[in-house]
């Protein structure tokens, strides 16, 4: 049998050092962040799915069906297809379909991409209960879009912005959201 005096101070001595990191820890601020209503900043170089980049001048996507990111995609989760209307000289998409199930986020086909038509979203929240909500067409959801926030011409004595990249999206703000009206309710 051991030594039952070790056994009491090892016992007393793990206590102690276990009370002392617990009140020390006690008084520390609280980091927990409240998620629908709060939400960490989302670093500079998150990668979500792909989307499209719609042409500011126009409001449609800049893909013109080229088909290098089809191609580039290691995992051959995209299905890119388009009609070239009569009198352009340019495809235009009618159909771009993302299997995210399939996909690795590996950017190929971002970097692939000569005009900048794709590019990654600051979508973070995806979650779903069948497979088939991860197989997006997303020309259908640049069109959706297009439909919530039509295009504003810029004034005619504006300077148009000249540049070809697209801007990168910001972060969203850790300032908490509105209460839902449900919540805002107390109880007494």
């Amino acid at each position: 049998m051991k030594n039952p005096i070790k056994e009491v101070y090892f016992g007393l001595k793990s206590l102690f050092v276990g009370m002392r990191i617990t009140i020390g820890q006690f008084f520390k601020p609280t980091i927990t962040v409240h998620y629908p209503h709060q939400t960490n900043k989302i670093p500079a170089r998150f990668r979500g799915h792909i989307e499209l980049v719609r042409d500011e001048k126009t409001g449609i996507a800049k893909c013109f069906v080229c088909k290098l990111c089809e191609k580039a995609c290691p995992s051959d989760c995209i299905t890119v297809e388009g009609v070239k209307p009569e009198g352009a000289k340019r495809k235009t998409v009618t159909y771009y379909r993302l299997d995210f199930t399939k996909c690795s986020l590996c950017g190929s086909c971002v970097e692939a991409c000569r005009d900048a038509a794709i590019r990654f979203s600051r979508e973070y929240n995806l979650a779903g209960l069948n497979k088939e909500d991860f197989v997006m067409d997303l020309f259908k959801r640049l069109e959706g879009q297009n439909a919530a926030s039509p295009v504003t011409q810029p004034a005619p004595t504006a300077p148009v912005p000249t540049a070809s990249a697209p801007q990168p999206a910001t972060a969203p703000d850790v300032t908490p959201a509105a209460k839902p009206a449900a919540l805002a309710v107390e109880v007494k």
